[in-house]
């Protein structure tokens, strides 16, 4: 079981990651549209000359916004409708977790598959904003952040430790350790606490930092326990439909603590619950797939 780290934790994780000059900053398009939202007088023809700027970043809105696992009920083929349609809000949601996954975007590797890394975040990121909105729950926007920021930490350490990214790696094909296990014995933290540190290095919402260090066990949230567990499900049933599914995830663990928090009621319930969403997988893979966004 993860502990919840204490303050000598936290603080070694601080100095460690401190030291690393590199670190990107938040992205300058999130801070100008951030701005814009804090004006009541910014119009949606504002929002879209802003994010028109980065073309690349429109192209995966919009694939993001069309994915079957989204949910919307009509196809949106412009920046500014999707504007109108998904709302300011949950627009800045997606800009905000697809520029921070860009910032940290790796070269495929011998140890480190991106292009699955980046499938299964977005993957995880739609599956739980649908579980979210069939469930009733009210912020999905928020979920698909916190779905797609989930891993984030990997990314960082593959990226900015990457010494200790091969220690984990080679640890675990010794040992069999799951990658999680062999984190806690390596760096005496996981890649939550990692993603902890830089979302609120980055002002991020207590609740959705919350649920991005709770993701694999989510009973362990003081606040967001929902949220938490609708982002564990999600990544779970990744591993469960092998749809999008992650190395790092192997021998996942699930927290059976969820069936209660969101209210499935008994575990064949939820088995059902999960089979009854892999076509939409397979529909979500083949549309991210077909956009060049994997």
């Amino acid at each position: 079981m993860l502990e919840i780290k204490n303050p000598e934790t936290k603080e070694r994780i601080k100095k460690q990651l401190s030291a690393i000059g590199t670190l990107p900053s938040v992205p300058q398009i999130i801070t100008e549209v951030s701005a814009l939202l804090d004006n009541e007088r910014t119009s949606a023809n504002d929002l879209c000359k802003v994010i028109s700027k980065d073309q690349a970043i429109v192209a995966k809105i919009l694939a993001v916004a069309n994915s079957p696992l989204y949910g919307l009920p009509r196809r949106v083929s412009t920046i500014e409708f999707a504007v109108v349609i998904i709302g300011f809000e949950h627009i800045k949601n997606i800009l905000v977790a697809l520029s921070l996954v860009d910032a940290f975007k790796n070269r495929n590797t011998s140890t480190w598959n991106h292009t699955n890394y980046w499938l299964h975040s977005l993957i995880t990121a739609t599956a739980a904003k649908r579980i979210a909105d069939d469930l009733r729950y009210p912020k999905s926007g928020e979920v698909f952040t916190a779905g797609l920021l989930h891993d984030l930490g990997l990314a960082v350490l593959n990226r900015y430790m990457n010494s200790d990214f091969l220690k984990i790696y080679n640890l675990v094909n010794e040992q069999q350790l799951r990658h999680i296990n062999a984190e806690e014995q390596i760096l005496e933290f996981t890649h939550q606490d990692i993603a902890e540190f830089l979302l609120e290095k980055w002002n991020f919402p207590p609740y959705i930092i919350e649920a991005v260090l709770y993701h694999h066990k989510p009973s362990l949230a003081e606040n967001g326990k929902v949220l938490s567990s609708l982002i564990h499900l999600a990544d779970y049933m990744t591993q469960k439909l092998q749809i999008g599914s992650f190395e790092w995830d192997n021998n996942y663990e699930f927290d059976e603590n969820v069936i209660d928090i969101l209210g499935f009621g008994n575990i064949d319930y939820l088995e059902g619950f999960i089979q009854s969403y892999e076509p939409l997988f397979k529909s979500n893979l083949e549309n991210l797939i077909e956009n060049k966004l994997m």
